[in-house]
């Protein structure tokens, strides 16, 4: 399918976040983007310059116009312009047309640190996010929203518990603004912690639009039938790929690199995008490969190596002692356990996943010819190994 998606939200000029960051996330995503444009701004990767608010009416006006006409399967809301607008966009979210998902970041300073939302408009966000289907905010948001103390992962909890109890809406806490190099991003209910996730965190300053992409990553999951942890899932891995791609625009916290998030995130399907072949000839293969205009990322000492072409798939070369002289076609797949009980169900025999050193999680089979396959996850490391070459000026 492909799920229609109605983006509330601010345009960015710079094109790193707002509308722009959000269009691009959902068309990479394979979703259709719809756009109510609640405010211009005039505003680079050093910060915001001004803000130019559109009149609600006209906000309203151009919900109405796609949903009657395109339909909604989800709504990601972000920059709201002012109080008014709010009020107006709840009053259009009450009526028929709005039976889904809705995802509401509560944007409140850009990532330079401009601040875009006034006291009327974080007052009114409460009416908001008891129409919202999950509410997203980052520390200090949820701090502004919540007047509770956010200083450590466990209060920061306690706080998004609360406001999830009195709301009755699912709140997902980003941990980017807390200290550390791990991330830690909490989803919690009005009965506490659903779902955590962890990472290493990505050392760039070019993180402009983080908090858009991922709402609307989320959006864009959520319309196509997905669960919110699985969805939250998807959209975590979308912004680290994309915060890994970031193309170093500008002289302030630029873009990051939505268009180079290709073959990373689960589709709704399987996705052949890894090939072994064999070698005979390490060193001899690695030239072979890098004169054709693949560009190696990994290299392990004459025995393996992994190449990335500008498609993003991947092609590896390993010693054919190791697997022997056929070639392996690599399947990712979003949910491992699901997919082998699904292939056995169907007569598929299909041996037990494996917990690989390398970060990978593996289940081998064969076709009826014989010929090798692998169901995997490996998310990040893929593409993105913590061993990966640096990449070439």
């Amino acid at each position: 399918m492909t799920p229609r998606v109605l983006i509330v939200a601010g345009s960015d000029s710079g094109g790193g976040a707002g509308i722009q960051a959000d269009i691009r996330t959902v068309t990479m995503l394979g979703g259709h983007p719809m756009t109510a444009i609640t405010a211009l701004t005039a505003q680079n990767t050093l910060g915001v310059e001004a803000v130019h608010a559109v009149p609600p009416a006209f906000v309203v006006g151009q919900m109405a116009c796609v949903a009657g006409d395109i339909g909604v399967d989800a709504v990601k809301i972000g920059m709201l312009g002012g109080g008014e607008t709010v009020d107006a966009i709840v009053d259009e979210l009450s009526s028929g047309c709005y039976g889904v998902p809705i995802v509401f970041d509560p944007v409140m300073v850009a990532t330079s640190g401009s601040v875009l939302a006034d006291e009327r408009t974080i007052a009114g966000m409460a009416r908001l996010a008891r129409r919202a289907t999950v509410i997203t905010p980052n520390l200090p948001e949820l701090a502004a929203l919540t007047g509770g103390d956010v200083s450590s992962h466990d209060a920061a909890a306690m706080a998004a518990t609360e406001y999830a109890r009195a709301s009755g809406v699912a709140v997902l806490v980003k941990g980017g603004h807390a200290e550390g190099d791990t991330i830690v991003d909490r989803l919690v209910g009005r009965d506490g912690e659903i779902a955590c996730w962890s990472a290493p965190r990505i050392d760039t300053k070019h993180s402009h639009g983080t908090g858009c992409t991922l709402a609307s990553a989320i959006a864009e999951g959520l319309g196509r039938g997905m669960t919110l942890p699985d969805a939250i899932s998807r959209a975590r891995l979308f912004v680290r790929i994309a915060l890994r791609e970031a193309p170093g625009f500008g002289a302030g916290h630029g873009p990051m690199g939505h268009q180079r998030v290709r073959l990373d995130a689960d589709l709704g399907g399987m996705l052949p995008n890894q090939i072994t072949l064999p070698a005979t000839d390490h060193a001899a293969s690695l030239a072979f490969y890098r004169a054709l205009g693949l560009v190696p990322i990994v290299d392990s000492e004459a025995r393996y190596a992994r190449f990335e072409s500008a498609g993003g798939t991947t092609l590896s070369i390993e010693a054919a002692g190791e697997i022997g002289h056929r070639a392996i076609v690599f399947l990712e797949v979003a949910d491992m356990d699901a997919t082998v009980a699904a292939a056995r169900a169907r007569g598929i025999t299909v041996a037990e996943p494996i917990d690989q050193p390398w970060g990978w999680r593996e289940a081998r089979l064969a076709d009826p010819a014989g010929n090798p396959l692998c169901l995997y996850t490996a998310g990040e490391n893929r593409r993105f190994p913590p061993w990966r070459l640096p990449c070439p000026d």
